[in-house]
């Protein structure tokens, strides 16, 4: 039983009440009363003599702004000892007598030995030095600091401890931060193993335990503990099969092997979690991660308390399926099994997920039935994003059609030889296509999303993970269920992973052990997100669809009207949907120009007049704010070019690269066209809509991507696949082939083994 001081007090009320731990990093930011511990390697230099000043004015201006947010922070820091040392040293310097240090010489001066110097005296020194630090760093943010030294007493004596904690609650009323630390310059000498007394008694042997006792006798929300690691390992950091553990659980400490101190301070990492773990037990949640990171340390603590992936959270609720990473090791081994696969299996996996979206369909409707109706009654979806999230009998009787035509194209896909060369005698070189690894696919409010993209990687290969729209839960979920159904015929259930868990998409992002390749399948807004978090993971797809459909001065007046209605008014959501409508001038008040302009309003599609278009106009339409807008709604901008040329300029200056369409009758301007456009599809007399993978007969497409590497427009099975090189000698070695050796480079083209074209 806790003891709390009886001493009243007032503080700002919290967002919830104490007395149990945040079970999920998400719930992080809502934390009220935060304990910032900075280890003595976060706080000193390298050389241990001396702050490192940039980084803890980084730490001070992340802790202001957490402070000017409402949050009361409280600091307990290291740094005394080093300061001290830093000053002491110099002093001593100093007080060497000139006529020593003249006939030293320069060299020599600088390897003077300076005396051992006793760790209290330091303390001593130091700090006053470390607190007027502070107090000016706090100055620069309008926030005022207190520096209160502590001993292990203070806490076994009750009338202290009371004392104590009153001050410490009255310093929080007035919103000024705390800067705790150990008295170290009287401090006795920590006792070997006495982290630990029993349940409701921790030893404050150094800041650690501080921090921790702290933490849980003002009924702290969180506890951020920064070292020079980047939390938790299974094994000792280093070692070649460390991993970092995101969520630790009492209990699992009897599967980690600790490996020594940092270099500095007298905690090593088991100190700091037996400190994370007594905290948690007294309701106090716990991260611990590296505040010396020179690319994340100045944002650490902030990452922390938004409930990003960052360090290792300790929590007391484990997740009832396996973690993220867990499923990508998953994801990894099944691909490489699914790879083994024949080629007739993995069709059979397909067609198999084919029939089971017939024969389940109704189960498949009832589900997107609840998520459209949770969707309507939360009103948090627009009319294009229903449309997406809507399943029907027709749209499933298209996916299976669409799955058993992947099925069918997809017997050669893996291990095909594209390059054979005879290097030399008996040494013959391939290049055979083979899955890319692990795929992360993300996407919104588009269940049918699913099974296309799972065919997709099944196909070739791949292991996936899947992290789909909330909005979307209960058909995501029927539709994983029965892909991992098909998957079991042959044994690979797991090669596709649905991520439920509260993992954050820039948390994803960041896995790039574990995943070889993003693809993004959603709003603009949702694919410049990704390609911002994502680090060191390519990223497939595209942030925006803006197509054009130029209508040439030749251009059939039968083929305009159909092929602007079907670009623009199919589906205005889609990507692939016309945005911007170019108009040669000479077409400017002809029947053909009034033609389009009825046609557009019958359709209700709301006009948008570009700069050179309202300059023809006495009342024109609303003038566009921006040529690069992506409407996905009934609405389009129209603008006027003097020519083909000046078409492909426009396109090449405003558009995305995604899908540009010509409509004329001149076959020369056409090809012209065709050929200076640089845009992933490029249509002569065609709706933008043919952009897409079903209807260039690739089956389905994980996405349309627009980049210059890789895959290019709608990306089927070929663009999830990579090569390997298999070379096949017979006691080669490259000295052989040296200007005195006796062997030649013939590098003669072979011939391709015949395809299955079946």
């Amino acid at each position: 039983i806790r003891c709390w001081s009886n001493i009243p007090f007032i503080t700002m009320p919290l967002s919830r009440a104490h007395g149990k731990s945040f079970a999920h990093r998400s719930e992080l930011k809502h934390a009220k009363r935060i304990v910032v511990k900075l280890g003595s390697a976060v706080v000193t230099r390298g050389d241990e003599c001396g702050l490192a000043l940039g980084r803890l004015a980084s730490i001070v201006e992340q802790v202001s702004m957490l402070q000017n947010q409402g949050r009361e922070m409280m600091i307990v820091t290291s740094g005394a000892v080093a300061f001290g040392k830093q000053r002491l040293r110099h002093e001593i310097l100093l007080s060497q007598s000139v006529r020593q240090a003249l006939h030293s010489g320069q060299n020599q001066l600088k390897d003077m030995a300076i005396p051992v110097l006793e760790a209290r005296a330091c303390a001593a020194a130091g700090q006053s030095g470390l607190m007027a630090l502070y107090e000016a760093m706090f100055t620069q943010y309008s926030i005022c600091a207190a520096q209160i030294l502590v001993t292990n007493l203070d806490f076994h004596d009750e009338q202290k401890r009371r004392n104590l904690n009153g001050t410490l609650h009255e310093l929080l009323r007035m919103n000024i931060v705390p800067i705790i630390n150990t008295n170290d310059a009287v401090v006795p000498p920590p006792e070997p193993n006495s982290d630990l007394q029993g349940v409701n008694v921790i030893s404050v042997k150094d800041n650690d335990s501080l921090a921790a006792r702290l933490a849980v006798e003002m009924k702290t929300d969180l506890l951020i503990v920064l070292s020079d690691v980047e939390g938790l390992f299974d094994s000792p950091p280093g070692s070649d099969d460390a991993k970092l553990i995101d969520i630790f659980y009492p209990g699992d400490q009897q599967s980690v092997t600790f490996g020594t101190k940092s270099r500095v301070g007298m905690g090593g990492m088991e100190a700091k979690v037996k400190a994370a773990l007594w905290a948690l037990q007294g309701g106090t949640s716990v991260v611990i991660a590296n505040g010396t990171h020179p690319k994340i340390s100045g944002h650490v603590i902030t990452d922390i308390v938004e409930g990003k992936k960052v360090g290792t959270f300790f929590s007391e609720v484990k997740p009832a399926g396996p973690t993220v990473e867990q499923q990508g090791e998953m994801a990894r081994a099944g691909g490489r099994t699914l790879a083994a696969l024949q080629p007739e299996q993995r069709a059979e996996i397909i067609y198999r997920l084919a029939d089971l979206l017939i024969d389940q369909r109704e189960e498949i409707l009832l589900a997107n039935k609840k998520d459209l109706e949770e969707a309507e009654n939360k009103g948090r979806l627009a009319l294009p994003l229903l449309k997406r999230l809507s399943l029907s009998t027709s749209k499933l009787n298209s996916l299976a059609i669409g799955l058993r035509q992947i099925a069918a194209s997809s017997q050669d896909s893996v291990g095909r030889v594209i390059r054979r060369t005879r290097i030399a005698k008996d040494l013959n070189l391939e290049q055979v296509t083979v899955p890319i690894g692990v795929l992360l696919v993300i996407f919104e409010s588009r269940p049918d999303c699913l099974p296309q993209v799972s065919a997709l990687a099944i196909a070739s290969g791949n292991g996936l993970l899947l992290k789909g729209g909330k909005e979307a839960a209960h058909s995501n979920q029927i539709l994983h269920h029965l892909t991992q159904e098909a998957l079991s015929v042959h044994g690979v259930k797991d090669t596709v992973q649905l991520v439920n868990t509260r993992e954050e998409v820039e948390d994803l992002c960041r896995l790039d052990k574990l995943i070889d390749l993003i693809i993004p399948r959603g709003s603009s807004q949702l694919v410049r997100n990704i390609q911002k978090a994502a680090k060191g993971i390519p990223v497939m797809g595209h942030s925006e669809g803006i197509c054009h459909v130029y209508v040439d001065t030749d251009a059939s007046v039968e083929k305009v009207t159909r092929i602007i209605r079907d670009s623009k008014c199919e589906y205005p959501a889609a990507c692939n949907a016309l945005e911007t409508l170019l108009i040669h001038r000479d077409l400017l008040r002809t029947p053909l120009f009034d033609q389009i302009i009825d046609m557009l309003r019958v359709e209700q599609v709301k006009i948008h007049a570009g700069p050179k278009f309202a300059s023809y106009l006495t009342f024109s339409p609303s003038e566009v704010k921006s040529l690069r807008t992506e409407y996905g709604d009934l609405e389009c901008c129209i603008e006027v070019v003097d020519s083909v040329q000046e078409a492909v300029e426009h396109i090449h200056k405003y558009g995305s690269s995604h899908t540009d369409v010509i409509i004329t009758e001149n076959e020369k301007t056409a090809e012209f066209f065709l050929q200076h456009v640089d845009s992933a599809c490029v249509f002569w007399n065609a709706s933008t809509r043919f952009s897409d993978g079903y209807r260039f007969g690739l089956g389905a497409e994980v996405g349309i991507s627009t980049s210059r590497i890789h895959a290019r427009g709608p990306v089927g099975i070929e663009g999830l696949l990579t090569t390997k090189w298999l070379l096949r000698g017979d006691n080669h070695v490259v000295s052989d082939f040296s200007e005195h050796g006796s062997m030649k480079y013939l590098h003669e083209s072979l011939p391709l083994p015949q395809r299955n074209t079946n």
